[in-house]
């Protein structure tokens, strides 16, 4: 019986070194890396000099940045390193790096023949150090600011957390006393507030005046000439709710009353009343309502709660939104599967290289999917919305578009893994491309594709939630709007429900993955 001879790896003999190791050190020091590349290690005197030069780059970058304003060299350095002293480290760690290539490549030059020894620890220590400390620099990363101002977040976080309060509203009334006053003051003045038994009411002495002023001084100053001191007695309140005090001028324009900076408030005692002393407040009035008597309307307005709780608006809204955002996932992942697939089994390699047009096809088909993957999705519904405008249809096409590359690829590969074994007994029987694809290809590819479309099912869902922060509706649109008005008790009730969503939804899709896995 004959045995086949096995043949034993050989090693390729270690060379020597092209060089001296002092001419390696001398070229390094003239060029990083050239003194590895001619003690034969190419690969790695390469990666040196390209490492080096995006290091030296980056660090000549940043000083330059720090003092955009100072001229000459020394000048601009000695700006630079005093505005950002991590500057300094940085050019240490450039210049330790500098000797560490230059002997990196001596030793090389002298190990050449022994390769277990050429292990660049220090220059690649070197390498990652200079690099983080950049991104430090880069990032502006601030860790003193990160500690000491995080209280400041703490009730935005509280109200993020926990923001339930809003969830829940009552019916609301604004109960409104109101007094009728005069400027100038006539000859009949009007009366104060009738009494009333079931409705708030307020009573103002005097009930006529002249509200504040404002006249241009000799000096060339403006100085303010206080209005009339006016006393506000009010009834029928609730007790312990807020009243505010507003006013509505003779040209119906309303606004508050507002003495020293702060809107004025009262609290009416427990039973209903409440007194305070305001001042008539300056207002701008066209001249067409100034001719004559005018009548100014001060008003007390209380609100308050009338009947059961109920479910807020926002509330509504997030809900409403995160429908949408589920179906927005769901329409580009039904979209993506359903025209990702052709494309699919294109650009797989094992059905595409028969001959050299249908691997041409499978190179265009290739390099078009990773184009098309390589632009976010956000990117996509940016250039979606000048198309169709705001609304989930431009998340649905971003998402679809993107859904196409990456499921086309992922489907690929799948294809491109599958048992050889069937293809060749089908095509042994004379099947034509389309047969192939059909009873060899499809049976062995539905359990990954399944997984995979599961798989991107969950990052849409997940994409839609943010997709809105362009205009590509759902959810992500509110919780940007709710951000920017500082209004988090809202925005923590969108969190919430996309936390809730997306975790019930990667619960459901692990169990659908089981299932055909």
């Amino acid at each position: 019986m004959k045995t086949k001879k096995q043949q034993i790896y050989k090693p390729k003999p270690s060379l020597p070194s092209l060089v001296p190791p002092w001419a390696a050190g001398v070229l390094s020091a003239l060029i990083p890396g050239l003194g590895q590349a001619l003690a034969r290690q190419v690969r790695r005197g390469i990666l040196i000099f390209i490492s080096f030069a995006s290091i030296a780059g980056l660090l000549i970058w940043r000083i330059i940045l720090a003092a955009p304003r100072d001229t000459g060299f020394m000048n601009i350095v000695n700006k630079a390193f005093y505005l950002q002293p991590l500057l300094i480290v940085i050019t240490i760690i450039v210049g330790v790096l500098y000797l560490a290539n230059i002997y990196d490549a001596v030793k090389l030059a002298m190990i050449a023949d022994k390769p277990d020894q050429r292990k660049p620890i220090l220059v690649f220590i070197m390498l990652i150090l200079a690099f983080f400390l950049l991104g430090w620099q880069i990032g502006r990363i601030d860790i003193y600011t990160l500690v000491t101002s995080f209280g400041d977040a703490a009730p935005a976080f509280s109200r993020v957390l926990w923001p339930w309060e809003r969830a829940i509203s009552y019916p609301e009334d604004t109960w409104r006393g109101v007094a009728i006053l005069e400027n100038p003051c006539s000859d009949d003045p009007p009366p104060p507030s009738s009494p009333q038994e079931d409705r708030p009411y307020l009573v103002v002495t005097p009930t006529c005046g002249e509200p504040t002023t404002q006249q241009a001084t000799e000096e060339g100053t403006v100085e303010i000439v206080p209005g009339t001191t006016l006393e506000v007695y009010g009834y029928n309140y609730l007790p312990g709710v807020v009243v505010d005090l507003w006013w509505v001028d003779p040209a119906t324009s309303q606004f508050r009353q507002r003495q020293d900076g702060q809107n004025v408030t009262v609290i009416p005692d427990e039973n209903g009343e409440f007194y305070v002393e305001i001042i008539w407040p300056y207002r701008i009035i066209p001249p067409s309502y100034r001719e004559g008597v005018s009548e100014w309307e001060l008003q007390g307005r209380q609100i308050t709660s009338v009947g059961e709780w109920e479910f807020s608006a926002e509330f509504n809204l997030v809900v409403e939104k995160m429908i949408e955002t589920i179906f927005i996932g769901m329409m580009a992942t039904f979209f993506g599967i359903i025209l990702s697939l052709p494309f699919s089994f294109l650009a797989a390699r094992n059905l595409m290289r028969a001959n050299p047009v249908t691997l041409g096809i499978y190179y265009l088909v290739r390099g078009i999917l990773n184009i098309i993957r390589s632009i976010e999705p956000l990117i996509w519904a940016i250039l979606a919305v000048p198309i169709v405008g705001l609304g989930p249809f431009a998340g649905i096409i971003a998402l679809t578009i993107h859904s196409i590359a990456a499921l086309g690829k992922l489907y690929s590969e799948a294809i491109e893994s599958i048992d050889s074994g069937p293809i060749e007994a089908i095509t042994a029987t004379g099947a034509n491309w389309f047969q192939i694809i059909v009873y060899a290809v499809i049976p062995q590819v539905i359990p990954p594709f399944v997984s995979f479309t599961i798989y991107r099912w969950d990052i849409n869902i997940r994409m839609s939630t943010v997709i809105g922060l362009v205009g590509g509706g759902g959810i992500g649109y509110l919780l940007t709007q709710w951000i920017r008005v500082l209004d988090y008790r809202a925005a923590g009730m969108a969190v919430w429900f996309i936390a809730i969503t997306v975790a019930i939804l990667d619960y459901v899709s692990a169990a659908i993955r089981e299932r055909f896995t």
